[in-house]
């Protein structure tokens, strides 16, 4: 069939990279006996342990282990940029280290690819193992995507995808520099096979998630991919200024008809302190939307290399 580039982020990961590779040669005859050939491409994400040095270890054994190490931690969605942008296959997949992503499932993928479709993505029809507060809130993201995002974003839906060429080349002309991935790939479309699968847990580590980060990554991917945060805001302070009139009128009334309304400043301190809530709230908004404009317009790099082989 032609290249295959596997892409694999690490951050801290140097006690599964050589299990991962491991993992992958088993399936080695099955992409001999389709000709294909493997490039592993580890994409360094400024570890601060011995990944790097587990991944040279494996290029002495394997000329097709390749290596981008970043001169710092830019974040797992510059590391896949960086392995889309270095990857030379014909086909590329993006896939985890930690062995959460099956390696197991590459030959079924290919076999889509085969059959006409453009990608193949991944997505867990299940949580388990992970904490139930973090899976209620993941699937709350996912449902509220859905509502005010017009880019397909599936629930569960993993990094863990298998693309053609055309498909990497679109991705790779956005050159954003907040990126969300799952909704870049939605967005440049492509005729994509969905494969569900079983939660699969970590091979070994913790992971570098938590709950903190994945709130914010969330916030990073509802700024990217819509637009309705911005309509609640302006929908929300006409909501309050017809309402600010109505209560004036409301206080002139009262005023002319029964005397110095004196009565009922417990109830107008807390309608300010809600005005003033949304307010703050919806410029909170307008915050997040001028921050990632602000970070476009720097034009600065994704990521910058310390290595390269």
């Amino acid at each position: 069939m032609g290249l295959l580039s596997v892409i694999v982020p690490c951050y801290n990961e140097e006690e599964n990279v050589s299990l991962f590779y491991e993992t992958l040669m088993e399936n080695q005859s099955y992409y001999t006996g389709k000709d294909i050939t493997l490039e592993i491409l580890y994409v360094d994400d400024g570890s601060k342990d011995g990944t790097a040095l587990e991944v040279k270890k494996l290029r002495e054994r394997d000329e097709r282990v390749h290596l981008v190490s970043f001169s710092r931690n830019f974040g797992k969605e510059a590391a896949m940029f960086a392995g889309l942008e270095n990857a030379g296959g014909d086909y590329v997949v993006i896939m985890d280290v930690d062995l959460q992503d099956p390696p197991s499932l590459l030959p079924e993928m290919l076999s889509y690819l085969e059959q006409g479709y453009d990608s193949v993505a991944t997505r867990r029809v299940s949580r388990k193992g992970e904490p139930p507060v973090r899976s209620f809130f993941a699937r709350l993201f996912y449902r509220l995507m859905k509502r005010i995002s017009r880019t397909e974003i599936m629930d569960g839906a993993r990094d863990y995808r298998l693309m053609t060429r055309q498909m990497v080349d679109a991705i790779l002309s956005m050159k954003e520099y907040n990126r969300f991935t799952k909704g870049i790939f939605g967005w440049v479309g492509f005729q994509t096979k969905w494969l569900e699968y079983e939660n699969v847990e970590r091979a070994r580590g913790e992971t570098k998630w938590n709950f903190w980060k994945l709130f914010l990554y969330s916030l990073d991917g509802i700024a990217a991919f819509s637009t309705a945060p911005l309509m609640l805001a302006s929908v929300m302070g006409v909501f309050f200024c017809i309402v600010a009139f109505l209560m004036i009128i409301f206080i002139v009334v009262r005023k002319l008809l029964f005397g110095d309304p004196v009565s009922g400043w417990p109830s107008l301190v807390c309608i300010i302190l809600m005005t003033s809530g949304v307010q703050f709230f919806c410029t909170g908004i307008l915050g997040q939307y001028l921050a990632k404009t602000y970070m476009e317009v720097k034009r600065r790099p994704i990521y910058l290399v310390r290595e390269r082989f």
